[in-house]
């Protein structure tokens, strides 16, 4: 049972830390002029860096891939309350329904983004590895949390 629980555990922050990366990096596109992400458009050398787009897509992107990273750590918090306030044999429902919700909200960004960059984002750009990294961290929060909703509370 420790092992499974370390197991569960570690698959909880993998996918909590590609949230924080993949919400932070900016690399959502790279091209050859530069790399764009949710917060900040650079030049390739890395001299001059705007602020993003002021688009309600962005900031919808933005505040999901926020959301995605809040009910993260909120669902780890609560596994470990849970953990030792649980009773025998219960299920951590709370837990699951918090980390399925955050995969749900980083899914929806990068749909959101994947939709909307074609407009803003130059042709010749491509998605760079935080964008990937957002895609990952979808299915690693999703089954994490459908585990939680699987898993009894043992001795």
């Amino acid at each position: 049972m420790l092992l499974l629980l370390l197991g569960i555990i570690f698959l909880h922050v993998a996918a909590l830390v590609l949230l924080f990366v993949s919400t932070i990096v900016s690399a959502w596109t790279s091209g050859q002029y530069g790399t764009s992400d949710l917060w900040q458009n650079c030049t390739s050398n890395g001299e001059l860096c705007n602020p993003a787009s002021t688009g309600e897509w962005i900031q919808s992107v933005q505040a999901l891939m926020i959301l995605s990273i809040i009910f993260s750590c909120l669902a780890l918090f609560l596994f470990f309350c849970q953990l030792f306030t649980l009773q025998k044999g219960g299920r951590f429902f709370l837990t699951g329904a918090f980390q399925i919700l955050a995969s749900l909200f980083v899914m929806s960004g990068a749909i959101i983004y994947t939709v909307m960059s074609p407009d803003w984002v130059p042709s010749t750009d491509s998605f760079g590895y935080a964008y990937i990294l957002a895609w990952v961290a979808f299915p690693l929060a999703l089954i994490s949390g459908i585990i939680y909703v699987i898993l009894r509370k043992r001795e």
